[in-house]
């Protein structure tokens, strides 16, 4: 169940990440799921020091995710594009 909880979730705060980095249009589901997970283990190591598999899903963790989400898509926009939108 947790697998399936993972991929839920992940693709929500991929999905959303991607509407406030204004890529949605670029990428599709699996892209949203895989940065939805990306981001949530980078929010993980910003945020809580590395132990995100330890936390519940709250709103706390579910925020803690958005803002890894969106600094992987602020990335990721800088090296291909050259700058953040």
């Amino acid at each position: 169940m947790g697998i399936i909880l993972w991929l839920i979730v992940g693709g929500v705060i991929g999905w959303l990440a991607s509407i406030i980095m204004r890529t949605d249009a670029q990428q599709g589901i699996f892209l949203n799921i895989v940065v939805g997970i990306i981001g949530a283990f980078i929010g993980g190591l910003i945020i809580s020091g590395g132990s995100i598999n330890s936390a519940p899903l709250t709103l706390t963790s579910f925020l803690v995710s958005l803002l890894g989400a969106v600094v992987l898509l602020a990335i990721v926009n800088l090296v291909r594009r050259g700058s953040v939108r």
